[in-house]
């Protein structure tokens, strides 16, 4: 399946990502500055929404989205920059970032809270932190279903952890959280933080 996900993952994202997803990417993208650090950009879906920026570093460890990423870059409105690298160990200089932008991949990020870390070295102190993402639920039913569907999913889904506590995992580090807004009863969440190191 890992070499399959990322188009069948592009056809299932599809609807929603013309509907809410736009929605929700264009306001939380809308706040990034300066140079920006993207995180896991797939297939590049975010490029478009980057306007009031200096330029964009993005990360994205597989080769098949990094291939998807061209036609985002043709629609983009500032200058992006791809690498190979993964969120654990970011080919980086400490405090080089204004802002850093995460969405929808905190949940297939092997080691999340070392990501974290890596996120306060490289990005300056005050810098914007914001991140769309699917999480473990509140509602225990549903969060008890997330529980026993992660296994096969991730399998499935290039290592997604449907039951992924990303919150909690973001209270474990000098992140301070500013804001947090709640979507789809609590599956997905955006968050605004800055960089308190």
């Amino acid at each position: 399946m890992g070499k399959w996900f990322p188009w069948v993952y592009g056809i299932a994202m599809k609807p929603l990502e013309r509907s809410r997803f736009k929605k929700i990417r264009t306001m939380l993208i809308n706040k990034a500055v300066g140079r920006v650090l993207e995180i896991g950009s797939g297939s590049g879906v975010n490029f478009p929404y980057y306007r009031n920026v200096d330029q964009v570093d993005a990360i994205e460890p597989n080769p098949i989205m990094r291939e998807l990423t061209l036609k985002y870059i043709s629609r983009s409105h500032t200058q992006i920059r791809i690498f190979s690298a993964e969120a654990e160990k970011l080919p980086f200089d400490d405090n080089t970032f204004d802002s850093v932008v995460a969405t929808l991949v905190f949940c297939t990020i092997p080691d999340p809270v070392k990501a974290f870390e890596e996120i306060q070295r490289v990005s300056k102190p005050g810098a914007k932190i914001l991140l769309f993402e699917h999480v473990r639920m509140n509602h225990q039913p549903l969060a008890k279903m997330q529980d026993i569907l992660t296994p096969l999913w991730r399998k499935a889904c290039d290592g997604c952890h449907l039951n992924r506590d990303t919150l909690r995992l973001l209270g474990q580090t000098e992140i301070a959280i500013n804001q947090v807004d709640y979507y789809y009863k609590g599956l997905f969440v955006t968050v605004e933080a800055i960089n308190d190191k």
